[in-house]
């Protein structure tokens, strides 16, 4: 142990004389997290959503054949009551619930006017948004069909509420899907560098004659910048809370704890890359251009993984970015506990056993 901790002292050395590493590390999460916090859009294909029709007359049948009529949603039928619509979306399947309450079309015709209540998931204020913006357009476009045939004239008002986002915080979805995105590309890209520097520096040697196992060399290599992540996803979450006034519902020693779990697979993953490539300028393109574009598109907070064919959802099952997602979305945002993202958990931590697995088994103990 001794000897590792020397050999770590070195490597967080080689970190604080590396200005372009601190740069990368702290300069750019400040830059993307305010990008992305305050200027990205998106729009939705394939929600799926439940019509809890308590009215089942002629003009709630109408509405419910117009919703699912469309390619924006997945439409499920099912009354739940008030007080199941928390569990329901704690599940993390359904994105919202159209409520239709008894006596609509009778309220439409005595009253010229009937409420329905759409009931939104608010962790994802730009697809709720989206969700909101379809609805109501579909509202009153029956409104206007009605009105042609009535000597009075009707409508159908909706009744909006977010789940777990009553403001409307739009950057609510961004800093759990930044984060990963930020601790995923950095730590890959730092990581990966770390064994083809030894090579193209020539010190290479010295670590191959020294009385250290080829694993105790990889994680030495790791250990300063899972430090080093650490206290970069601490700063984004001040920035998160301080700036952007986003919530953490949850508790935060289990985000921190599964964070350090996504930080170790990151790095794991760039070490697999830094036992791939021959040089430092080959490793940071694999890493940072090899992962960008799969880790923004595949993750799911920027394109709803729903909007893609089943053979790219598929895909994204492989990139680690997207599980991690899920976590911080049901903990910081949800508030919810370990049974919720158990299953997550677990994919990344088969993840890391076998990228050390593979890390280890390539690391050459011979120069080629």
């Amino acid at each position: 142990m001794r000897k590792l901790w020397v050999f770590i002292r070195k490597e967080f050395l080689h970190v604080f004389r590396d200005q372009r590493t601190l740069i990368i590390m702290f300069g750019l999460p400040f830059i993307q997290i305010l990008l992305f916090g305050f200027a990205l859009t998106t729009e939705v294909k394939n929600v799926e959503i439940i019509i809890s029709d308590y009215a089942n007359d002629t003009a709630s049948r109408e509405l419910s054949r117009r919703i699912a009529a469309t390619s924006n949603f997945i439409v499920h039928h099912k009354k739940i009551p008030q007080s199941l619509l928390d569990s329901e979306f704690k599940k993390g399947k359904i994105k919202a619930v159209i409520h239709i309450p008894v006596h609509f079309e009778r309220n439409l015709y005595k009253l010229n006017s009937s409420d329905i209540q759409i009931i939104t998931d608010g962790t994802e204020p730009n697809t709720a948004k989206s969700i909101i913006q379809y609805i109501s357009a579909i509202t009153a476009q029956q409104t206007q069909d009605m009105n042609k045939l009535s000597v009075s004239f009707m409508r159908i008002e909706p009744e909006i509420r977010m789940m777990f986002n009553e403001e409307q915080n739009g950057s609510v979805n961004f800093v759990p899907g930044v984060l990963a995105l930020i601790l995923m590309i950095i730590c890959t890209a730092l990581t990966s560098v770390a064994v083809v520097r030894e090579k193209e520096l020539g010190t290479m040697e010295i670590l191959l004659v020294s009385p250290f196992q080829p694993w105790l060399v990889l994680v030495a290599k790791a250990v300063p910048y899972l430090v080093l992540s650490l206290f970069n996803f601490a700063f984004i979450l001040v920035l998160a809370i301080t700036v952007l006034e986003v919530p953490i519902m949850g508790s935060m020693v289990l985000l921190t704890l599964e964070s350090l779990l996504f930080i170790l697979t990151s790095l794991l993953f760039g070490l697999v890359i830094s036992t791939i490539a021959q040089t430092q300028q080959q490793a940071l393109l694999i890493s940072m251009m090899g992962l960008l574009l799969p880790t923004i598109i595949f993750t799911g907070f920027i394109f709803p993984l729903e909007n893609m064919p089943i053979f790219f959802q598929w895909i994204s099952n492989l990139i680690p970015a997207k599980w991690y997602y899920i976590i911080v979305k049901n903990i910081m945002l949800k508030g919810l506990d370990f049974n919720y993202v158990w299953k997550e958990t677990l994919i990344l931590v088969i993840m890391s056993i076998v990228l050390l697995g593979v890390s280890i088994k390539r690391f050459k103990i011979r120069l080629e």
